[in-house]
């Protein structure tokens, strides 16, 4: 197995022997069932589904719990796919816990970025702004002249303008995991993920 889903439960820090301090994101990673495997032949590529965090039944749709049955295992709150795999390797109710992964393994992580809201050019973009003086001390978070003249006459697409900023989905390659509790099923990985706490996340190994 490559990976498994995750919740961000915070972030914390770890020293080094040699007393170097470094920044750690917790997650807690599983235990997560396969709920499904896909092959070429009937699904034209090789995937493994995972379910994490158990929910009731009387909170899973018909056609949901239909799927759950299938692999004869409870309601899951959220699914994932996690593909380059052996598919022989696998097998439905196969429980995948945080124990796949050693010290040491790289890592990449995948969620949610925060969500910024409607933000403009200076915080989304880095823009510097323009002058404050001049006549212009009211424009100085403004993203500046955006339009063409004569030809095209029109705001060229690809525009760097004000906007909806953050909830992307974001992948961090190269991430390190630096310490494992598996009777808690915690993942300590060195550095940042994408999304807040409590955010869904799926660590997939990378290879080197």
């Amino acid at each position: 197995m490559l990976g498994i889903i995750g919740k961000k439960i915070g972030m914390s820090q770890v020293f080094e022997k040699n007393g170097d301090l470094f920044p750690v994101t917790i997650v807690e990673a599983g235990p997560c069932p396969v709920v499904q495997v896909k092959t070429p032949d009937k699904d034209g590529y090789s995937a493994v589904q995972l379910g994490f965090e158990k929910k009731s039944e009387k909170h899973t749709k018909k056609p949901e719990f239909g799927h759950f049955k299938v692999a004869k295992t409870e309601p899951y709150r959220h699914l994932s796919e996690i593909r380059d795999f052996e598919p022989d390797h696998s097998k439905i109710g196969e429980l995948i816990t945080a124990d796949m992964f050693k010290v040491g393994d790289k890592v990449k992580v995948s969620g949610v970025s925060k969500g910024k809201g409607f933000q403009g050019v200076v915080k989304r973009y880095n823009f510097r702004g323009g002058p404050k003086t001049h006549g212009q001390s009211d424009r100085f978070r403004a993203p500046g002249s955006i339009g063409a003249s004569a030809y095209p006459s029109r705001v060229i697409k690809g525009m760097r303008m004000p906007g909806r900023m953050g909830n992307d989905n974001k992948t961090i390659l190269g991430l390190t995991i630096v310490k494992i509790d598996p009777e808690n099923n915690l993942l300590y990985i060195k550095g940042a993920v994408p999304g807040g706490k409590n955010g869904i996340v799926t660590i997939r190994r990378q290879e080197r």
